[in-house]
């Protein structure tokens, strides 16, 4: 990940001392060489970032404000549609990563934002939510943890399908 010394990072959990819990937010951003309605195409589509560090087609199914996301590898998923505004921000809710109705538990929100820069754009995850997550604290690590980890492997299949439908190698 290229990280941008003017776009604020989440801390590690290990860098955070004396952390009784978990932050409740995690902030990722990664620069991409497309334009910014190549790099919304991919985050707008619900539950694009369901997956294990390998984009792939899902099957979505989507009533509005509520998408069901069919993962072939990872099963069924829904995902809340909060906000779409094409090229630059898209806004989805979720249980945290677990599959399920919307309804069943606490669930986190996330933002992705766009931002054009002279070479590309700087594409930035923002979820939060983790604090209402899980009544067991080591629960709520292990989650925090996982997102932490999986948000620098999904910004890197951001960029390369972004790259891919840009029509670049590399």
């Amino acid at each position: 990940m290229m990280a941008d010394p003017d776009i604020p990072q989440t801390p590690d959990s290990a860098d955070v001392p004396d952390a009784l819990d978990v932050p409740d937010e995690i902030i990722r951003s990664i620069r991409i060489a497309a334009d910014a309605q190549t790099v919304f195409d991919i985050v707008s589509e619900p539950g694009w970032f369901i997956n294990d560090g390998e984009y792939r087609e899902h099957q979505v199914a989507s009533d509005g404000a509520t998408a069901r996301v069919m993962d072939p590898v990872l099963g069924e998923f829904e995902v809340g549609i909060v906000a779409l505004e094409p090229p630059h921000r898209a806004v989805f809710c979720w249980l945290g990563g677990d599959a399920g109705p919307l309804a069943d538990a606490p669930r986190t929100t996330v933002t992705f934002t766009i931002e054009p820069r002279e070479d590309g754009v700087v594409l930035t995850v923002h979820e939060t939510g983790f604090a209402s997550l899980d009544a067991d604290a080591v629960a709520r690590r292990r989650r925090f943890e996982e997102h932490s980890a999986g948000w620098v492997e999904e910004l890197a299949v951001a960029r390369t399908q972004s790259l891919a439908r840009a029509g670049h190698r590399g």
